[in-house]
């Protein structure tokens, strides 16, 4: 199979019919086999009555129905474990993103030998609510990842080799890290495409507020952490905590001392109880030996989370 469509959608009865038919028109035109998967994430609407409707009438048609909503990443990795073409295409089911990029694409990822390939809504018919914490978002996001090339790390339309998609985990909310996530995989082949970006013609967005924005910054900083010190974070807990107790350590000496050198020289001195510096040392010594051993926990546990991409599928199709 030459090309899987993956489309995760939450209340988007009115766009389905006509995303699919514009999908069928280009792959047809284009001579592709191909199949869309529609993952249907908890929508409380007739979007699951339509994904049916369409399977009816086409083969290429399959879906994945969750018992509940759990969020766009779920529903691409349910996606992608299913997905079965040699390239596979992501697309957003509210029609912003153009069926129309899908040859091209296809055609960087088979002839080009990009592992994976972005889109870029260089204009955008958004609000500035979103647009502005977008491009510092994206900013961000660039600096962390090393991925210098990409403007739009959340742009819903990407291509990937069939390989990317079976070799990395998304979860959480980490869709908008995908190309950081297959570079820490191994895929350094990654590029971007200029892609248009169409208006909302049916219903508003399910995405937005303060509450993305400031959640795409702690999942940055989650990832960069994993990818840094995640396999072995006794480097990062155990050099921290043992700074902190070696440093705690020598100034409890220095305190022990100084009164030690005042008793033997006849000078004043007061209780080692009597001085802050001691508690501080104190203070520093015990958060020390407690970073040391969240280090050592960290390493027993590490990547051992059998659950986490475990979904209720109530139906498949």
């Amino acid at each position: 199979m030459d090309i899987s469509v993956v489309v995760p959608l939450y209340n988007e009865e009115e766009s389905l019919p006509e995303l699919y038919a514009w999908i069928e028109r280009v792959m047809k035109a284009h001579g592709f086999s191909y199949e869309v998967i529609f993952v249907n994430d908890g929508s409380t609407d007739r979007s699951w009555q339509i994904i049916e409707e369409l399977s009816r009438e086409s083969d290429a048609v399959h879906g994945i129905k969750f018992r509940r909503n759990y969020g766009k990443s779920p529903a691409l990795y349910c996606g992608f474990e299913k997905a079965q073409g040699d390239v596979v295409i992501t697309m957003d089911a509210d029609l912003q993103d153009s069926p129309d990029e899908i040859p091209e694409l296809y055609r960087m990822i088979t002839e080009d030998d990009y592992d994976l390939v972005s889109g870029w809504k260089r204009k955008r018919y958004d609000p500035l609510s979103k647009t502005i914490p977008t491009k510092i978002f994206n900013a961000t996001a660039r600096k962390v990842s090393g991925i210098k090339n990409l403007h739009d790390f959340n742009c819903g339309l990407k291509a990937y080799k069939r390989d990317v998609v079976k070799n990395i985990e998304v979860y959480g909310e980490m869709h908008r890290y995908i190309p950081y996530l297959a570079k820490n995989a191994g895929f350094k082949k990654i590029g971007e495409k200029i892609v248009q970006h169409q208006a909302r013609k049916f219903g508003k967005t399910k995405f937005g507020g303060l509450n993305r924005f400031f959640n795409g910054y702690l999942d940055l900083i989650s990832l960069w952490f994993l990818s840094a010190f995640g396999v072995k974070p006794m480097h990062f807990f155990g050099l921290l905590g043992s700074l902190m107790f070696i440093f705690g350590f020598i100034a409890v000496v220095i305190v022990g001392a100084t009164k030690l050198y005042h008793m033997h020289s006849g000078m004043p001195y007061r209780l080692v109880t009597d001085s802050p510096y001691f508690y501080l040392s104190l203070t520093a010594m015990i958060i020390g030996t407690q970073l040391f051993l969240a280090g050592f926990l960290g390493e027993l546990i590490s990547r051992n989370a059998p659950e986490r991409n475990k979904y209720q599928i109530e139906k498949t199709i």
